[in-house]
């Protein structure tokens, strides 16, 4: 699972630069500069699944999905027993329900910072998914 995290991660990433450098958000779309964070990140991304640019449908798509799969990896670990492994990979689904936070506010809010921390917390979830991979190398 945890490989498989890191592989969803990169693709993430990698559909996420494609997003940033060839999509072009609409400036004025539901869940648009919310009053409410919550309320109108999820209009946001329930447009951008449902009417946005291919590629941004399926980034938000990916990135719910992959918001599931880290929350069962961590609980994997977790289960497993070996707690370095399980407090990496919580630590890394941090990372990456972090970066889907910064996504959703990129929607609502279209801040260049937000790419960039979504970038960081990818790069920081790939580094604690792989010492968790080497820490039950170690640990065999």
């Amino acid at each position: 699972m945890l490989l498989a995290a890191i592989l969803l991660v990169l693709v993430q990433a990698g559909l996420g630069m494609a997003v940033n450098l060839y999509v072009t958000v609409p400036a004025h779309h539901p869940g648009a500069h919310p009053a409410n964070y919550f309320a109108g990140s999820i209009h946001s991304v329930t447009w951008a699944i449902a009417h946005g640019a291919a590629a941004l449908a399926v980034h938000a798509t990916l990135g719910l999905a992959l918001a599931v799969f880290v929350v069962g990896a961590a609980v994997h670990a977790l289960r497993a027993g070996r707690r370095a492994v399980g407090a990496w990979s919580i630590l890394a689904g941090l990372f990456v329900i972090g970066a889907g936070f910064n996504g959703t506010s990129f929607l609502d809010f279209a801040h260049d910072i937000s790419s960039l921390i979504i970038g960081l917390l990818a790069l920081a979830a790939i580094g604690c998914y792989a010492t968790a991979l080497v820490l039950l190398g170690v640990a065999s």
